[in-house]
């Protein structure tokens, strides 16, 4: 007679602890929380480096709707905004991130960039001087420069954009807006300096190479220095001297390296056979 008594309290106790337990669609639902938090955070990771970055502007801003006091969120919106050259929707994304509470000082460095590319200076600099002096980062102090060189803060700008250089292994950037800084205060032997050190550090960079024959061609020096650079680039340089030899009064002398600029490029150099047409019919005209 006791036999079925102790089965009925051995169930009763089974009957209890599955009660306790979840059920299997609450363990489902569960585990796919779980997996949708990782899914969420590739998604998020993916959208900020590879991803197409107007279809990163959509996806955060989806986001947004449901997660609107997320950080994270705000802040890969606008990157996304920046990612894709969008400056002025990256002003006020921005600048909701530093409104956030849990916002650093990297997210006002990022605004402060922003608003420079957009051409709001005035604001940047206002940004930047909230920014700690403690926090010093290769970005922070290349905007410093900038701003200084907007103000013609000269010796403010060459201590920013030293302490720049020395803050990154990819100096060549600054050193060429340090060097064209230099060429626009006349200080054209250091700003030839610099250009060279920009291209021993990067020789791919164009820009350093053409702001160097401009820095050669206003001291009527007609050139090209002796650098890495392939047929197109070294047509292009040509065009550049042979404007700037033109600018300095140097007719005959822009001619020759106008043309000397379409013979060398390896296809039809629309500008420079517009830049000597212009002339030539100027001078015929005259």
């Amino acid at each position: 007679m006791r036999r079925p008594i102790v089965l009925s309290a051995t169930m009763a106790g089974l009957l209890i602890v599955a009660g306790c337990a979840p059920g299997p669609d609450e363990t489902v639902d569960r585990a796919f929380q779980d997996v949708n938090v990782i899914d969420e955070t590739d998604l998020s990771d993916i959208m900020l480096t590879v991803a197409d970055p107007d279809e990163a502007v959509n996806y955060f801003k989806r986001t947004i709707k449901t997660n609107p006091d997320r950080i994270d969120v705000r802040r890969g919106l606008a990157v996304s905004y920046t990612r894709g050259k969008r400056y002025t929707e990256a002003v006020p994304a921005w600048k909701k991130v530093v409104e956030h509470p849990g916002s650093n000082p990297g997210d006002s460095v990022q605004y402060a960039d922003n608003l420079i590319r957009s051409g709001d200076w005035a604001t940047a600099e206002t940004v930047l001087d909230t920014i700690p002096p403690t926090f010093e980062t290769f970005d922070r102090y290349r905007l410093e420069a900038m701003v200084a060189d907007s103000n013609k803060e000269w010796k403010k700008a060459d201590s920013f954009y030293e302490i720049a250089v020395g803050l990154t292994t990819k100096p060549a950037n600054v050193m060429n807006n340090w060097g064209y800084s230099k060429l626009s205060r006349g200080d054209i032997k250091e700003a030839e300096r610099l250009f060279g050190e920009a291209i021993r550090e990067d020789p791919t960079l164009f820009t350093a190479k053409n702001n160097l024959v401009l820095a050669r061609g206003t001291q009527r020096d007609y050139t090209l220095p002796v650098i890495p650079m392939d047929q197109i680039e070294r047509a292009q340089l040509l065009h550049t001297l042979g404007l700037a030899a033109i600018k300095q009064g140097d007719v005959s002398q822009g001619k020759a390296l106008l043309k000397d600029s379409i013979d060398t490029h390896p296809q039809y150099f629309e500008p420079a056979v517009r830049a000597l047409e212009a002339l030539e019919q100027t001078t015929t005209t005259g």
